[in-house]
Protein backbone atom coordinates (compact mmCIF):
# COMPACT_ATOMS: atom_id res chain seq x y z
CA UNK A 1 0.00 0.00 0.00
CA UNK A 2 2.58 2.37 1.36
CA UNK A 3 4.96 1.98 -2.33
CA UNK A 4 1.69 2.22 -4.26
CA UNK A 5 0.56 5.67 -2.63
CA UNK A 6 4.40 6.59 -3.38
CA UNK A 7 4.41 5.65 -7.33
CA UNK A 8 1.40 7.93 -7.35
CA UNK A 9 2.98 10.93 -6.36
CA UNK A 10 5.82 10.57 -8.33
CA UNK A 11 6.12 12.78 -10.97
CA UNK A 12 7.80 12.90 -14.41
CA UNK A 13 11.20 14.54 -15.25
CA UNK A 14 8.41 15.24 -19.12
CA UNK A 15 5.59 16.75 -16.72
CA UNK A 16 7.52 18.33 -14.18
CA UNK A 17 9.48 20.67 -16.54
CA UNK A 18 5.75 21.44 -18.08
CA UNK A 19 4.62 22.43 -14.18
CA UNK A 20 7.98 24.66 -13.97
CA UNK A 21 6.88 26.39 -17.36
CA UNK A 22 3.76 27.28 -16.09
CA UNK A 23 5.43 28.74 -12.78
CA UNK A 24 7.87 30.95 -15.17
CA UNK A 25 4.52 32.08 -17.18
CA UNK A 26 2.88 33.32 -14.35
CA UNK A 27 5.60 34.90 -12.78
CA UNK A 28 6.24 36.58 -15.94
CA UNK A 29 2.66 37.89 -16.71
CA UNK A 30 2.33 38.93 -12.90
CA UNK A 31 5.47 41.70 -14.00
CA UNK A 32 3.60 43.03 -16.96
CA UNK A 33 0.18 43.12 -14.66
CA UNK A 34 1.78 44.94 -11.63
CA UNK A 35 3.30 47.52 -14.58
CA UNK A 36 -0.30 47.77 -15.55
CA UNK A 37 -1.29 48.65 -11.93
CA UNK A 38 1.09 51.52 -12.24
CA UNK A 39 0.69 53.09 -15.36
CA UNK A 40 -3.16 53.33 -14.74
CA UNK A 41 -2.36 54.96 -11.99
CA UNK A 42 -3.92 52.49 -9.23
CA UNK A 43 -1.43 51.83 -6.96
CA UNK A 44 -3.48 52.95 -4.66
CA UNK A 45 -6.71 52.12 -5.98
CA UNK A 46 -7.23 50.10 -2.23
CA UNK A 47 -5.66 52.04 0.63
CA UNK A 48 -5.63 49.13 2.56
CA UNK A 49 -3.64 45.06 2.52
CA UNK A 50 -4.99 42.56 1.99
CA UNK A 51 -8.36 44.11 1.65
CA UNK A 52 -9.63 46.90 0.01
CA UNK A 53 -11.71 49.38 1.64
CA UNK A 54 -12.19 47.44 4.76
CA UNK A 55 -13.76 44.77 2.52
CA UNK A 56 -13.30 41.26 1.00
CA UNK A 57 -14.47 42.43 -2.45
CA UNK A 58 -13.14 45.96 -3.87
CA UNK A 59 -15.47 48.76 -4.94
CA UNK A 60 -16.76 49.50 -8.68
CA UNK A 61 -14.45 51.99 -8.98
CA UNK A 62 -11.77 51.67 -11.83
CA UNK A 63 -8.87 51.69 -9.84
CA UNK A 64 -9.33 49.67 -7.02
CA UNK A 65 -10.62 46.48 -9.22
CA UNK A 66 -7.19 47.06 -11.13
CA UNK A 67 -5.41 46.91 -8.05
CA UNK A 68 -7.57 44.07 -6.49
CA UNK A 69 -7.33 42.02 -9.25
CA UNK A 70 -3.61 41.79 -9.42
CA UNK A 71 -3.53 41.03 -5.89
CA UNK A 72 -5.84 38.18 -6.94
CA UNK A 73 -3.33 36.82 -9.57
CA UNK A 74 -0.54 37.00 -7.24
CA UNK A 75 -2.82 34.37 -5.59
CA UNK A 76 -2.90 32.13 -8.98
CA UNK A 77 0.72 32.98 -9.25
CA UNK A 78 1.41 31.63 -5.72
CA UNK A 79 -0.63 28.19 -6.28
CA UNK A 80 1.60 27.94 -9.74
CA UNK A 81 5.14 28.31 -7.29
CA UNK A 82 3.91 26.38 -4.78
CA UNK A 83 3.15 23.19 -7.17
CA UNK A 84 6.66 23.74 -8.67
CA UNK A 85 7.81 23.72 -5.03
CA UNK A 86 6.80 20.70 -3.82
CA UNK A 87 6.63 18.92 -7.15
CA UNK A 88 10.20 18.97 -7.11
CA UNK A 89 10.66 16.59 -3.88
CA UNK A 90 8.17 13.63 -6.06
CA UNK A 91 9.92 14.10 -9.62
CA UNK A 92 11.83 10.83 -10.16
CA UNK A 93 14.97 11.12 -10.58
CA UNK A 94 15.00 13.27 -7.66
CA UNK A 95 17.69 16.21 -7.69
CA UNK A 96 18.43 18.34 -5.05
CA UNK A 97 19.21 21.61 -7.16
CA UNK A 98 15.75 21.63 -8.75
CA UNK A 99 14.13 21.14 -5.05
CA UNK A 100 16.56 24.06 -4.18
CA UNK A 101 15.64 26.33 -6.92
CA UNK A 102 12.19 25.55 -6.45
CA UNK A 103 11.89 26.40 -2.98
CA UNK A 104 13.39 29.81 -3.47
CA UNK A 105 9.58 30.58 -5.60
CA UNK A 106 7.70 30.42 -3.16
CA UNK A 107 9.83 32.76 -0.57
CA UNK A 108 10.24 35.28 -3.68
CA UNK A 109 6.37 35.40 -3.60
CA UNK A 110 6.09 35.91 0.10
CA UNK A 111 8.23 38.71 -0.43
CA UNK A 112 6.47 40.04 -2.87
CA UNK A 113 3.40 39.91 -0.78
CA UNK A 114 4.98 41.52 2.29
CA UNK A 115 6.80 44.29 0.04
CA UNK A 116 3.27 44.80 -1.48
CA UNK A 117 1.82 45.76 1.82
CA UNK A 118 4.59 48.25 2.83
CA UNK A 119 4.02 49.59 -0.79
CA UNK A 120 0.85 50.70 -0.07
CA UNK A 121 1.39 51.50 3.48
CA UNK A 122 3.68 54.08 2.58
CA UNK A 123 2.01 55.28 -0.29
CA UNK A 124 3.88 53.97 -2.97
CA UNK A 125 7.33 55.07 -1.56
CA UNK A 126 10.09 55.03 -4.59
CA UNK A 127 12.80 53.04 -3.33
CA UNK A 128 10.05 50.23 -2.31
CA UNK A 129 8.04 50.45 -5.71
CA UNK A 130 11.68 49.92 -7.27
CA UNK A 131 12.66 46.99 -4.79
CA UNK A 132 9.32 45.15 -5.75
CA UNK A 133 10.23 45.24 -9.50
CA UNK A 134 13.69 44.14 -9.00
CA UNK A 135 12.62 41.15 -6.62
CA UNK A 136 9.84 40.18 -9.85
CA UNK A 137 12.94 39.94 -11.91
CA UNK A 138 15.01 37.65 -8.95
CA UNK A 139 12.13 35.47 -9.36
CA UNK A 140 12.48 35.61 -13.16
CA UNK A 141 16.53 34.60 -12.28
CA UNK A 142 15.89 31.59 -10.61
CA UNK A 143 11.60 30.25 -12.65
CA UNK A 144 13.81 30.40 -15.61
CA UNK A 145 17.06 28.07 -13.90
CA UNK A 146 14.39 26.10 -12.37
CA UNK A 147 12.37 25.51 -16.02
CA UNK A 148 15.58 25.22 -17.80
CA UNK A 149 17.35 22.56 -15.77
CA UNK A 150 13.90 20.86 -15.30
CA UNK A 151 14.58 19.51 -19.37
CA UNK A 152 17.95 17.67 -18.65
CA UNK A 153 19.68 15.60 -16.98
CA UNK A 154 23.25 16.55 -15.75
CA UNK A 155 24.90 14.55 -18.30
CA UNK A 156 22.81 15.70 -21.15
CA UNK A 157 24.00 18.38 -22.84
CA UNK A 158 27.59 19.01 -23.34
CA UNK A 159 30.15 21.49 -21.76
CA UNK A 160 31.81 24.04 -23.98
CA UNK A 161 35.56 24.67 -24.63
CA UNK A 162 34.97 27.96 -26.14
CA UNK A 163 36.10 29.70 -22.43
CA UNK A 164 36.09 33.01 -23.99
CA UNK A 165 32.94 32.90 -25.66
CA UNK A 166 30.95 31.34 -22.33
CA UNK A 167 32.90 34.10 -19.78
CA UNK A 168 31.81 37.03 -22.59
CA UNK A 169 28.60 35.83 -22.68
CA UNK A 170 27.74 35.66 -18.53
CA UNK A 171 29.70 39.49 -18.87
CA UNK A 172 26.22 40.08 -20.90
CA UNK A 173 24.27 39.77 -17.22
CA UNK A 174 25.62 42.63 -15.32
CA UNK A 175 25.11 44.84 -17.97
CA UNK A 176 21.73 43.71 -18.29
CA UNK A 177 21.07 43.93 -14.57
CA UNK A 178 22.33 47.53 -14.74
CA UNK A 179 20.53 48.79 -17.24
CA UNK A 180 17.24 47.42 -15.92
CA UNK A 181 18.21 49.07 -12.63
CA UNK A 182 18.78 52.67 -14.60
CA UNK A 183 15.34 51.98 -16.00
CA UNK A 184 13.54 51.73 -13.03
CA UNK A 185 15.08 54.53 -11.20
CA UNK A 186 13.67 56.63 -14.41
CA UNK A 187 10.38 54.90 -13.56
CA UNK A 188 10.74 56.70 -10.13
CA UNK A 189 11.49 60.18 -11.44
CA UNK A 190 9.10 60.38 -14.24
CA UNK A 191 5.54 61.18 -14.44
CA UNK A 192 4.25 57.22 -13.79
CA UNK A 193 4.15 57.33 -10.06
CA UNK A 194 1.39 54.77 -9.31
CA UNK A 195 -1.36 57.01 -8.17
CA UNK A 196 -4.14 58.98 -9.49
CA UNK A 197 -5.08 62.38 -9.42
CA UNK A 198 -5.34 63.99 -6.31
CA UNK A 199 -2.80 61.42 -4.55
CA UNK A 200 0.77 62.89 -3.72
CA UNK A 201 3.51 60.62 -4.54
CA UNK A 202 7.29 61.44 -4.02
CA UNK A 203 9.24 61.63 -7.18
CA UNK A 204 13.38 61.05 -6.84
CA UNK A 205 14.05 64.83 -8.14
CA UNK A 206 18.15 64.49 -6.81
CA UNK A 207 18.41 66.51 -10.04
CA UNK A 208 16.15 69.19 -9.34
CA UNK A 209 13.73 69.55 -12.40
CA UNK A 210 16.36 67.80 -14.23
CA UNK A 211 16.41 64.41 -12.46
CA UNK A 212 14.18 62.53 -14.97
CA UNK A 213 16.00 63.97 -17.87
CA UNK A 214 19.40 62.75 -16.26
CA UNK A 215 18.36 59.21 -15.39
CA UNK A 216 16.81 59.01 -18.72
CA UNK A 217 20.37 59.91 -20.50
CA UNK A 218 22.16 57.41 -18.00
CA UNK A 219 19.77 54.58 -18.62
CA UNK A 220 20.10 55.46 -22.41
CA UNK A 221 23.90 55.04 -22.66
CA UNK A 222 23.77 51.92 -20.60
CA UNK A 223 21.55 50.44 -22.60
CA UNK A 224 23.54 51.33 -25.79
CA UNK A 225 26.94 49.52 -23.90
CA UNK A 226 25.03 46.34 -23.47
CA UNK A 227 23.43 46.66 -27.14
CA UNK A 228 26.96 47.28 -28.60
CA UNK A 229 28.57 44.73 -25.95
CA UNK A 230 26.17 41.99 -26.89
CA UNK A 231 26.88 42.59 -30.52
CA UNK A 232 30.42 42.23 -29.87
CA UNK A 233 30.08 39.22 -28.17
CA UNK A 234 27.43 37.98 -30.92
CA UNK A 235 31.08 38.29 -33.74
CA UNK A 236 33.04 36.78 -31.17
CA UNK A 237 30.97 33.47 -30.97
CA UNK A 238 31.36 33.32 -35.11
CA UNK A 239 34.86 33.66 -34.73
CA UNK A 240 36.92 30.47 -36.05
CA UNK A 241 36.99 27.72 -33.07
CA UNK A 242 34.17 29.86 -31.43
CA UNK A 243 30.97 27.55 -29.81
CA UNK A 244 28.16 28.98 -31.97
CA UNK A 245 25.41 27.36 -29.75
CA UNK A 246 24.27 30.61 -27.95
CA UNK A 247 24.18 32.83 -31.45
CA UNK A 248 20.39 32.06 -31.67
CA UNK A 249 19.32 33.34 -28.49
CA UNK A 250 21.82 36.17 -28.77
CA UNK A 251 20.65 37.41 -31.74
CA UNK A 252 17.00 37.82 -30.09
CA UNK A 253 18.32 39.65 -27.63
CA UNK A 254 19.89 41.92 -30.04
CA UNK A 255 16.64 41.72 -31.84
CA UNK A 256 14.78 43.14 -28.48
CA UNK A 257 16.93 45.40 -27.90
CA UNK A 258 16.74 47.30 -30.93
CA UNK A 259 13.15 47.31 -30.54
CA UNK A 260 13.39 48.58 -27.10
CA UNK A 261 15.48 51.69 -28.01
CA UNK A 262 13.05 52.58 -31.05
CA UNK A 263 10.15 52.65 -28.55
CA UNK A 264 12.28 54.67 -25.68
CA UNK A 265 12.87 57.10 -28.27
CA UNK A 266 9.33 57.09 -29.26
CA UNK A 267 7.96 57.15 -25.60
CA UNK A 268 10.53 60.09 -24.76
CA UNK A 269 8.90 62.31 -27.92
CA UNK A 270 5.58 61.72 -26.98
CA UNK A 271 5.83 62.53 -23.33
CA UNK A 272 5.80 58.90 -21.95
CA UNK A 273 2.24 57.79 -22.58
CA UNK A 274 1.68 54.67 -20.21
CA UNK A 275 0.62 52.51 -22.46
CA UNK A 276 3.99 52.89 -24.21
CA UNK A 277 5.37 52.13 -21.33
CA UNK A 278 4.08 49.40 -20.98
CA UNK A 279 5.24 47.96 -24.01
CA UNK A 280 8.74 48.95 -23.11
CA UNK A 281 8.66 46.90 -19.68
CA UNK A 282 6.87 44.03 -21.71
CA UNK A 283 9.99 44.25 -23.74
CA UNK A 284 12.69 44.76 -21.52
CA UNK A 285 10.99 41.40 -19.41
CA UNK A 286 11.32 39.40 -22.57
CA UNK A 287 14.72 41.18 -23.30
CA UNK A 288 15.69 39.93 -19.94
CA UNK A 289 14.61 35.94 -20.45
CA UNK A 290 16.35 36.21 -23.76
CA UNK A 291 19.62 37.05 -21.68
CA UNK A 292 19.15 34.16 -19.17
CA UNK A 293 18.16 31.69 -22.48
CA UNK A 294 21.33 32.79 -24.06
CA UNK A 295 23.72 32.24 -20.92
CA UNK A 296 21.86 28.97 -20.15
CA UNK A 297 22.47 28.00 -24.24
CA UNK A 298 25.88 28.44 -23.90
CA UNK A 299 26.43 26.26 -20.75
CA UNK A 300 28.70 25.16 -18.68
CA UNK A 301 32.62 24.82 -19.18
CA UNK A 302 34.31 21.90 -19.32
CA UNK A 303 37.12 21.37 -16.58
CA UNK A 304 40.85 22.62 -17.71
CA UNK A 305 42.85 20.06 -18.85
CA UNK A 306 43.92 17.30 -15.91
CA UNK A 307 46.30 14.37 -16.12
CA UNK A 308 44.31 11.39 -17.08
CA UNK A 309 44.27 8.47 -14.86
CA UNK A 310 46.49 6.46 -17.17
CA UNK A 311 49.21 9.17 -17.74
CA UNK A 312 49.28 9.09 -13.70
CA UNK A 313 49.78 5.62 -13.36
CA UNK A 314 52.65 6.15 -16.14
CA UNK A 315 54.16 8.53 -14.30
CA UNK A 316 54.16 6.90 -10.79
CA UNK A 317 57.02 4.39 -11.47
CA UNK A 318 59.21 7.65 -12.61
CA UNK A 319 58.17 9.13 -9.17
CA UNK A 320 59.46 6.34 -7.51
CA UNK A 321 62.38 5.62 -8.85
CA UNK A 322 63.72 9.23 -8.87
CA UNK A 323 63.16 9.31 -5.08
CA UNK A 324 64.86 6.28 -4.27
CA UNK A 325 67.93 7.72 -6.34
CA UNK A 326 67.43 10.95 -4.39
Amino acid sequence: MRERLKSRLEISPQRYAQVTLVALAALSMIVLTGAGVRLTGSGLGCPDWPKCYGGTTPPLESHAVIEYTNRLITGIVGFAVIAAALLAWFRRPYRWHLAMFGGLLPLGVIGQAILGALVVKYHLAQGLVMSHFILSMMLLDAAFALAWCSRYEPWERRRSNDRLGVWAVRVLIPLGQLTILAGTIATASGPHAGAHEGQLVHRFDFEGARTLEWVVERHAALATVYGLAAIGVWFLLRRPGGDRRALKPLTVVLALLALQGAIGGIQWALELPSEIVWVHVAVATGNWLAMLWTVATAGRLEPRDEPTSAAREEDRPRATAAAGSA
